[in-house]
């Protein structure tokens, strides 16, 4: 699958391949939990039988959780290696959801399509501004944009901010150390792009890792996999083995917080 795998530009200029993570991302990555889609239901955010754009969909876990629920989803991304995985969990979970190559900023889609745009776990690699245009533009009068992120929570001495420390060691240039879950710069994008009735709501749940699947989780991170070299990878990977091995050698939890906003077009 990572045979074909080639570097793709974002809005930025920077050069990301996530491409290479897809069996981790496959293996590894934890969607958001079942309770989280339960909350959407009950606020009414998602509904059966609308139609639903999964922006920067990656393995479709967060497009397919929708489908699970009687949506109607289509969900794109920039990396065919992830996409290629989404169609697959599909096929295996007996989903109806379609999977396409395409960007937030210019997806393809027609004029007033859909009743809910998403974007899980992938907002910041947009430009915002152009997705928040193009969101209102495929978007039914009264349509819903869901923006929601999963994000360990690297707390003082815990094995995800040791592991973040060990990432620096490796990446010093990686940016996104520190997260929080907590993504105010979202609900304001919503505040000026032209949506009313913002909402936000967050909470945090445990997550369960053994050391296999932390250390793929890791390798998934953006400071990572789709960032070293593969050699470099190997090496950052070597060195948590022997961190969880030393420092942490029973099983894992890990606290990760839920955060979506959400508002609808006027």
């Amino acid at each position: 699958m990572q045979r074909g795998s080639v570097a793709i530009e974002d809005h930025e200029g920077r050069l990301i391949d996530f491409g290479r993570t897809a069996a981790d991302y496959e293996q590894h990555r934890p969607g958001f939990p079942e309770d989280f889609f339960d909350r959407l239901a009950a606020l009414g955010w998602i509904e059966q039988g609308k139609h639903a754009l999964d922006l920067g969909t990656g393995t479709g876990s967060f497009a397919l959780g929708l489908a699970q629920r009687g949506l109607d989803v289509v969900g794109i991304d920039i990396a065919p290696e992830l996409l290629e995985v989404a169609r697959t969990s599909a096929e295996e979970r007996s989903l109806q959801a379609r999977f396409e190559v395409g960007r937030a900023e210019s997806t393809g889609q027609d004029d007033a399509s859909f009743d809910l745009v998403a974007a899980g776990q992938c907002w910041w690699w947009f430009d915002s501004d152009a997705a928040m245009t193009e969101a209102r533009r495929i978007l039914t009068p009264g349509g819903r944009l869901l923006i929601c992120n999963f994000s360990y929570l690297p707390l003082p001495g815990t094995v995800a901010n040791r592991t973040e420390e060990l990432i620096l060691r490796h990446n010093p240039g990686w940016t996104k150390a520190g997260w929080r879950g907590v993504h105010p710069e979202q609900v304001q994008a919503l505040d000026v792009g032209g949506f009313d009735r913002v909402e936000s709501f967050s909470y945090v749940v445990d997550v369960a890792f053994d050391h296999e699947g932390w250390r793929g989780r890791m390798r998934t991170c953006n400071g990572v996999g789709s960032a070293l070299s593969s050699q470099q990878v190997k090496r950052f990977d070597a060195d948590l083995a022997e961190l969880l091995s030393s420092d942490f050698p029973d099983s894992l939890s890990v606290p990760h917080r839920v955060f979506a906003t959400s508002g609808v077009t006027a």
